[in-house]
């Protein structure tokens, strides 16, 4: 009998897959759930990104497009770029990809030999590690603690650097903490001598502060973003990677192989979002930063432990291990007894097991049902 491939037994699922999976089938047999699981935003997409891509369709703008991205997408991520973080990226340095899930494919495959090793923080996005194993590699996990803000440490990552460490992975914002490096820690790892990966998907989405770019402190990194997650454009799968003029052939050449290029209506969707969506933008995150305040305050009522403020992306990570040690199991007991849905921490790495991971990317009034509900069901459970 034939057997799957062992890197593909490697990985593991993606459990807040698994979680809005069960939420889903239980909606199908008539229950009502509140969904603070998934970091999809609710807003629909601006008009005059939508608009943009009826134009394009219009003009017969269907096929595909040079590998690397339409020009004008390029030059308008490198305005981008250059306004808001002052730093040059030549467009040939950029490329446009369907979602940041391919550009962090891709930047692996280039830089990971089966066998290296690639630094990452614990906790950390479930994909990373799995991205690695897939392809023969090995993460180093670095642990940060809410005690710090969950913080990377220069300091830290110096000891885990080996003679086959190829790279370090940063998120900030982070998924699934909403920590935001500090100016300090971000010299320190650009110091570090090590190419950095900066996930800066969720860049836009900070509450009284604001982000930098990795860019802004070494031009030895390799920069992911897109316009999922501020743009609330998750299906229109536009992503793109910044890198060294040393990779951009090997990524191409990726492109090329495995997806061509990304879409095209999608790409002059791109154009329109960094040039007109900025007002819808705002009014996005000031609705963001609402639900972020209201939520902190009612978890904070009901005992989870939260000492440090998330400041970016859409999350908040609990620490729930009053109520559980087990956070897979306290998830789905929730899901199934309270009719709501969180994600686990363990779906973060063993350093957020004891945790829940709560978004807010939902309505306030959704938010508010979710926190009723497991208020009532918490304050019987603990009987």
């Amino acid at each position: 009998m034939t057997t799957t491939s062992r890197r593909t037994d490697r990985i593991s699922s993606f459990i807040v897959m698994d979680v809005l999976e069960k939420a889903q089938q239980l909606e199908r047999e008539g229950r009502s759930i509140v969904h603070l699981e998934i970091g999809e935003p609710d807003f629909p997409t601006p008009e005059c990104i939508c608009e943009a891509a009826r134009e394009a369709m219009s003009a017969g703008k269907t096929h595909y497009t040079h590998s690397l991205g339409i020009p004008e997408l390029r030059r308008a991520i490198a305005d981008h770029y250059l306004e808001r973080y002052r730093v040059t990226v030549e467009p040939e340095r950029i490329l446009v990809t369907s979602g940041t899930s391919p550009a962090l494919f891709m930047i692996f495959s280039a830089l990971l030999e089966a066998g290296d090793e690639i630094i990452m923080s614990d906790p950390h996005y479930p994909c990373y590690p799995n991205f690695a194993y897939f392809l023969g590699a090995r993460p180093i996990f670095v642990p940060v603690r809410e005690q710090n803000s969950f913080q990377i440490e220069p300091r830290e990552v110096k000891s885990f650097i080996g003679p086959r460490t190829r790279a370090l992975v940063v998120n900030s914002p982070s998924n699934p903490t909403g920590a935001l490096l500090s100016d300090e820690n971000m010299e320190g790892i650009s110091k570090l001598g090590l190419p950095v990966i900066s996930d800066e998907i969720y860049h836009g989405l900070v509450y009284g502060r604001k982000e930098r770019s990795i860019l802004e402190f070494t031009d030895n990194a390799f920069v992911l973003n897109g316009f999922s997650k501020l743009y609330a454009m998750t299906g229109w799968r536009l992503g793109y990677l910044v890198a060294p003029e040393q990779f951009m052939r090997p990524v191409q050449k990726i492109q090329q192989n495995l997806m061509i290029s990304a879409g095209s209506l999608s790409q002059w969707a791109g154009v329109a979002a960094l040039s007109a969506a900025g007002e819808e933008v705002d009014r996005m995150k000031a609705v963001y930063d609402e639900r972020r305040r209201f939520l902190l305050g009612r978890l904070r009522g009901m005992g989870f432990g939260i000492p440090y403020e998330p400041v970016g992306a859409f999350y908040i990570l609990a620490n729930a291990s009053h109520l559980s040690r087990d956070s897979y199991d306290l998830a789905f007991e929730l899901l199934e007894n309270a009719g709501v849905a969180v994600t686990p921490g363990i779906d973060f790495g063993a350093g957020a097991e004891g945790y829940l991971r709560f978004s807010y990317a939902n309505s306030i009034e959704q938010i508010r049902e979710g926190c009723d509900r497991l208020e009532h069901y918490l304050s019987s459970r603990s009987l």
